[in-house]
């Protein structure tokens, strides 16, 4: 039956860097069945869509090695254990794109994915933007710029923006545009 819960009877962590650890959970299925089942466990995460007071959007542009590209994307980041997901949203902002949001709205809690890998995203959007500075990453090399809306909607059309957490906020901030 769907609705049966599958039961973690064990964890073993086979493999950890500073942004995930790998697992091997022993799993007790509805059936009765026990397999091994792996999850990758990445913890918590935030974006920030930064919107100026003329309605132009912020994105960060730096090249991702999974996507073998640099590509266009919102300024995002994990969530530093015991970090409040609002305070990892300004930091992130500042870091990545040199902001301070005057307010966060929150757009969107979720899942990234549905099947193997543990990660939260926390989605907002920022307004009442001021500079800010603050010492990035050092494995990070970002370029800056301001869109209009219409080019933002015209790349997340194309595919030029690729990025799950980006497309959310854009499309949230779509609809609240529309209403």
């Amino acid at each position: 039956m769907v609705t049966e819960k599958w039961v973690r009877e064990g964890r073993e962590t086979v493999y950890r860097t500073g942004f995930f650890k790998v697992h091997r959970d022993r799993v007790l299925l509805p059936d009765g069945r026990r397999i091994d089942y792996g999850v990758v466990e990445c913890g918590h995460c935030v974006g920030v869509l930064p919107v100026l007071a003329d309605g132009s959007i912020v994105l960060v542009r730096q090249y991702r090695y999974i996507a073998g590209r640099a590509t266009w994307e919102m300024p995002t980041g994990g969530v530093h254990e015991g970090e409040l997901p609002e305070l990892a949203a300004q930091r992130e902002l500042a870091e990545e794109a040199g902001y301070h949001a005057g307010s966060l709205d929150h757009l969107s809690t979720y899942h990234t994915s549905k099947s193997s890998i543990d990660e939260t995203a926390h989605l907002y959007l920022g307004r009442g933007l001021e500079p800010a500075q603050a010492e990035g990453d050092d494995t990070e090399f970002i370029d800056t710029r301001v869109f209009s809306f219409e080019q933002v909607m015209e790349m997340v059309n194309s595919g030029e923006i690729l990025d799950s957490m980006t497309l959310i906020a854009v499309l949230k901030f779509a609809l609240m545009r529309a209403r």
